[in-house]
């Protein structure tokens, strides 16, 4: 199932869960696809990290962080190192090296629990955002912190496809747009947006072809945002959120959908042209699928609740 088959309403539709892995006691915090999508990492609340082969559909791999837990978790750009955020004892960054299970190095700054990592696409630079109401941008080389930026609220943050820029989203209203290179002389660009009331932004990613922001929440709305005029595109809805839950929303390397889970056991898909409902796709298991992310080379989507499930097109187009 390789990047060559078109992604269209009727492969969409036809996603399958493939193989579902019990390996984890906990609830699966975070999921990573390596670059080359053939690997998979997870976290878990058990304080677990696991490496599963894309291609084999195997789990390769077990490493535990006993003593810190474990939160997000990012691949850098070498498949056998990882940056994650801490569970307990600290709100320090780690640096992981998966072949020997060392740390490389640790990253300490924050003062409160880490709710957004994320890894240039292109360089060694990577930003965290934490309740402490920062946004620190760090460089993998270095322990000391390479900027910092105060905001008035909980942040949510990414880089664009190309690595020249970053987005951060403030208090479920605001998105300010900042150059790399720049960032102290503060954002270029500014979007105010109607304040989510009824939930928080919990996630923000900018689609592959840097056209388009997508904004999860804690609630039972997904939002699709512009990313050079910054107007509202899209209000996906129709997944249910009772549990006032994150749910990561992701898109289809090709930009064209939109996925999330939901708490009914369900990944709703929408598409980003017209914002119409493509699909509904049964986990075949009940409570809430917090993770959601569609491999970025092969036809493959993965899910995570307390199971890591692969699913996998039924059609040949």
């Amino acid at each position: 199932h390789s990047v060559k088959m078109k992604l269209t309403d009727h492969v969409v539709r036809s996603f399958r869960v493939a193989k579902v892995f019990r390996e984890n006691s906990e609830r699966i915090s975070s999921l990573d696809f390596s670059v080359s999508g053939d690997t998979l990492i997870s976290s878990s609340e058990d304080d677990s990290i696991i490496i599963y082969d894309c291609q084999g559909g195997l789990p390769k791999k077990t490493l535990f962080s006993k003593k810190y837990g474990v939160e997000i978790i990012r691949y850098t750009h070498h498949t056998n190192t990882v940056i994650y955020s801490s569970s307990k004892v600290d709100d320090t960054i780690r640096y992981l090296s998966l072949h020997d299970n060392k740390f490389l190095r640790y990253f300490p700054g924050h003062s409160k629990k880490v709710v957004t990592l994320c890894m240039s696409p292109i360089d060694d630079t990577f930003l965290s955002g934490s309740l402490d109401k920062t946004i620190r941008l760090w460089d993998l080389r270095s322990p000391n912190c390479q900027g910092l930026m105060h905001l008035p609220g909980r942040p949510v943050a990414a880089f664009d496809p190309e690595g020249l820029i970053f987005a951060a989203g403030i208090n479920s209203e605001v998105i300010k747009l900042y150059d790399l290179r720049s960032f102290d002389k503060g954002p270029f660009n500014t979007f105010k947006l109607q304040q989510d009331r009824d939930c928080d932004w919990t996630g923000m990613k900018f689609s592959t072809n840097g056209k388009l922001i997508l904004i999860s929440t804690n609630g039972s709305v997904v939002r699709l945002i512009d990313a050079f005029q910054g107007q509202p595109l899209q209000s996906f809805m129709g997944h249910t959120n009772n549990k006032g839950i994150p749910l990561e929303a992701s898109f289809t390397p090709d930009s064209q959908f939109v996925l999330s889970g939901s708490t009914d056991g369900r990944v709703y898909v929408w598409n980003t042209e017209n914002g119409g409902k493509t699909a509904v796709l049964d986990c075949k298991q009940p409570g809430p699928v917090p993770c959601v992310q569609f491999n970025p080379k092969y036809m493959m989507l993965a899910t995570a609740n307390t199971q890591m499930s692969f699913w996998l097109p039924t059609v040949d187009d």
